[in-house]
């Protein structure tokens, strides 16, 4: 009878490995498939011309989108001086000071926001700034990708402080540290790797948002010598050039968005290093 039961458990054993490999792979694949499109396509019109000159006039060929990759990191620089303070200090006051009615009330508030479409966001931002302002600007794109991130920061902020020990709240209360002081000190320096992992994830998520600044950044064929002027971004750029009749434009296009991907592809990379760094200081 164990002779069969031990084939059994290997037999079944060998089975859901077998699912799970499937499983993995069918994640997998839709990645490499559009990076293998991206790389194929768009490899070829990434080069220096690209990367540092303006677009051209319609209808002529070559330029690149340099303004576009510039303005995009100032939208996501400004969405970061935006969202980070914001859900940093609300994750910080739902894990160490929030009333349990009040945090219950803060983290469905952000649960709801987390499944907002962006387009939402872009809408929002353009009556509420854009309208008064007259006109689009980086002031209201970065304001709308900041939105964006305060709940994703605001809950990552508050899950990794929930995996502090409370023993190392106890000990610096014992040693007559004041609370406040053990938050900054110990508490979030000890989350600090979860953190900036949340944040960076953050950025890889608004990096990529064309709906919100459809609305709020509109768009600029030069360079944007002030932030409450009209900027470029990659996203609305690859957008406007996918859509185009000319062939040179929908070239860019792919060029475009093989830079976007590698940008977010470099976050993860990032959030990856960061957390293999956590668990080995955690496993210590």
């Amino acid at each position: 009878m164990k002779p069969f039961q031990n084939q059994w458990r290997k037999a079944t054993s060998a089975a859901i490995s077998t699912l799970c490999f499937l499983c993995a792979l069918m994640v997998i694949l839709p990645l490499a498939l559009i990076l293998f499109q991206l790389a194929r396509l768009g490899a070829s019109s990434v080069d220096w011309n690209f990367l540092t000159h303006l677009p051209k006039p319609v209808g002529e060929t070559g330029g690149g989108m340099a303004n576009a990759i510039v303005g995009s990191f100032v939208l996501v620089a400004l969405a970061v001086l935006i969202g980070v303070p914001v859900g940093l200090l609300g994750g910080i006051y739902l894990s160490e000071f929030g009333s349990p009615r009040l945090n219950w009330a803060v983290r469905l508030a952000a649960d709801i926001l987390n499944g907002t479409p962006s387009i939402v966001w872009g809408i929002v931002v353009y009556a509420l700034v854009v309208v008064p302002m007259k006109g689009a600007s980086a002031y209201a794109g970065g304001l709308a990708l900041g939105l964006i991130m305060i709940p994703l920061v605001l809950r990552t902020t508050e899950g990794m402080l929930a995996l502090v020990p409370n023993s190392y709240r106890e000990a610096a209360l014992a040693l007559g540290i004041p609370k406040w002081k053990s938050v900054l000190h110990i508490v979030l320096r000890t989350a600090g790797n979860g953190i900036v992992t949340g944040v960076l994830l953050a950025c890889a998520r608004v990096a990529g948002e064309t709906a919100p600044l459809l609305f709020t950044a509109s768009g600029n064929q030069f360079w944007s010598h002030s932030l409450s002027e009209p900027i470029a971004s990659l996203p609305r750029q690859i957008y406007t050039y996918a859509g185009s009749p000319y062939d040179d434009w929908r070239r860019q296009a792919w060029a475009g968005a093989l830079v976007l991907i590698l940008f977010v592809l470099a976050l993860n990379a990032g959030v990856r290093v960061l957390t293999r760094g956590s668990s080995k200081t955690g496993a210590k």
